[in-house]
């Protein structure tokens, strides 16, 4: 029987496979973190680092970085920025919006089926819309005494 570690290096391997990416040890473990539960999840460089660090694997928060935009550029996650600044890495690459929880700065998807968007303006000459990203900013409601 398989251990769960051995499930979940599996999963990343082929997740890498997926979009022809050599299989390094750095970015099977990352994958592993990524997808290897099987579910998908919104990473920052700094906080897959930090799994990173607590799994033991030694790798260097500018590898992450490198990592990510490796797998973005294979069309494994999407990169999702807020505020023009901070990035979040998304293994759900399906066009979907997406919730910034401002009082934890974490990014959650909101229900896609419940957003309409009626008409966009039309792309300036010589260009094109590639995608529409949707941020719909949370924070919490005030409590009233």
């Amino acid at each position: 029987m398989m251990q769960e570690t051995d499930i979940r290096q599996k999963r990343g391997t082929e997740w890498l496979g997926k979009a022809g990416l050599r299989p390094t040890r750095q970015r099977v473990s990352l994958a592993a973190l990524l997808v290897g539960d099987g579910h998908d999840r919104h990473v920052t460089a700094e906080s897959l680092y930090a799994a990173s660090c607590e799994t033991g694997e030694k790798v260097s928060l500018a590898t992450v970085y490198n990592t990510l935009r490796a797998f973005c550029d294979a069309g494994l996650m999407r990169e999702i920025t807020v505020d023009g600044s901070k990035s979040y890495f998304d293994t759900n690459t399906s066009n979907h919006p997406h919730f910034y929880w401002e009082d934890d700065s974490h990014l959650s998807d909101a229900p896609a089926e419940q957003l309409e968007i009626a008409r966009l303006p039309g792309a300036p000459e010589g260009a094109e819309i590639s995608a529409v990203d949707v941020v719909i900013r949370l924070r919490p409601k005030p409590k009233h005494s």
